[in-house]
């Protein structure tokens, strides 16, 4: 496993709380077309970014690193969940720290809505604020997406005894203590719920706030919108 170190940022945006203290934890793979733009887009408001390139087999760990954030890299693809505590960890060792938001490398997330969480958890003072589709009209899953996402959040509900409207969104503010608490020992996509298993199993404080994921062109290009209805099912019905 290798590190960059990120290039200092600019004054941070007033209209950014928490800027000197909160990491972003961007997992990357091969996204080399889109995540410069998402590093210094973020990067205008939060400095602090670290980007774990997950075995990537085109030039995303470079580019990223050119934008300006910190880059470790895992050896082979290991997946989403292992990506997210590599970063977590990595942001644990800076004792300024005091939540980490996990945030996509595809351009789905957006920074105004991190900015509202980070805001929210500190006026509400709870360990976590996690992002909600189904809070507003914004996002436009397709039928199966949606139904998916539907069968999740009463799968999740049920198993963990935490009440969410939105049980796989990947836009997270983890507070520090919640960042040392949280175990994420599911290397890919059932790491979401093994995330909400760990905050009840904790008993940490959690709120939902409304979020936009855009669905880009780019993104359906991928597939991304379908593999990632599979990988939820899959995640529930091995779990």
């Amino acid at each position: 496993m290798s590190t960059t170190e990120p290039i200092p940022g600019e004054e941070a945006s007033p209209a950014s709380p928490g800027a000197d203290s909160t990491w972003f934890v961007v997992p990357l793979f091969n996204e080399g077309e889109v995540v410069g733009d998402v590093i210094r887009d973020l990067r205008q408001r939060y400095p602090l970014v670290v980007c774990v390139d997950d075995g990537s087999m085109d030039d995303s760990a470079r580019i990223a690193a050119e934008a300006g954030a910190a880059v470790v890299r895992h050896p082979y693809n290991m997946g989403q969940g292992a990506a997210l505590k590599t970063g977590i960890d990595y942001a644990l060792r800076d004792p300024a720290m005091r939540q980490v938001v996990t945030f996509d490398s595809d351009g789905q997330h957006q920074v105004d809505d991190a900015a509202a969480m980070i805001a929210k958890r500190d006026a509400e003072g709870v360990d976590i604020v996690l992002g909600s589709r189904f809070l507003d009209t914004r996002t436009k899953p397709g039928l199966l997406k949606r139904m998916v996402l539907r069968g999740a959040v009463w799968y999740t509900n049920l198993t963990s005894g935490v009440r969410l409207t939105d049980a796989h969104n990947g836009l997270r503010v983890l507070g520090r203590e919640a960042c040392e608490k949280i175990a994420i020992e599911q290397n890919r996509m059932a790491h979401a719920s093994e995330i909400v298993e760990e905050i009840g199993r904790h008993k940490l404080t959690v709120a939902e706030h409304p979020v936009h994921i855009l669905y880009t062109d780019y993104s359906r290009s991928k597939g991304q919108s379908v593999l990632n209805s599979v990988n939820i099912v899959i995640d529930m019905f091995f779990r």
